[in-house]
């Protein structure tokens, strides 16, 4: 799928080419996805191995191509295991994974219905406010 990762180590320029993304990109999904989390090095710059590049490329594909939210891929990357990502990274298929659409649908269902218990309470304070008046 990928160019073989033949170094112990990487930098995130590095890591931006091979994943055809920007620095700043790759800074943003760290502070997103808390299975990722590339150590860092005497100098205080990122260095990813090669588990964070297969981690990296799995929530390029479920954000750019299965167009997840950050947090229905976040949700989805939690409930993997490593031998899932690895098999992703081999294959490009996430096996039996890829229903976490199902998941999703449910993370926008309960946003809807928390956007809409918000809509009611407002409309409870405008009623209130109305009876005093």
């Amino acid at each position: 799928m990928l160019k073989d990762i033949k170094k112990l180590y990487y930098s995130i320029g590095e890591v931006s080419e091979i994943l055809d993304v920007k620095k700043y990109v790759l800074r943003y999904w760290e502070k997103e996805f808390t299975n990722l989390s590339p150590s860092k090095n005497s100098s205080g710059n990122r260095v990813y191995k090669e588990k964070d590049i297969k981690l990296l490329n799995l929530i390029k594909y479920l954000l750019y191509e299965k167009k997840y939210t950050i947090e229905g891929a976040n949700e989805l990357v939690r409930n993997l295991d490593k031998s899932e990502i690895d098999q992703f990274y081999k294959t490009g298929e996430l096996k039996g994974q890829e229903n976490g659409d199902d998941a999703e649908v449910k993370q926008l269902r309960e946003v809807a219905r928390n956007i809409k218990s918000g809509l009611q309470d407002i409309l409870q304070i405008l009623d209130e406010d109305e009876e005093v008046q």
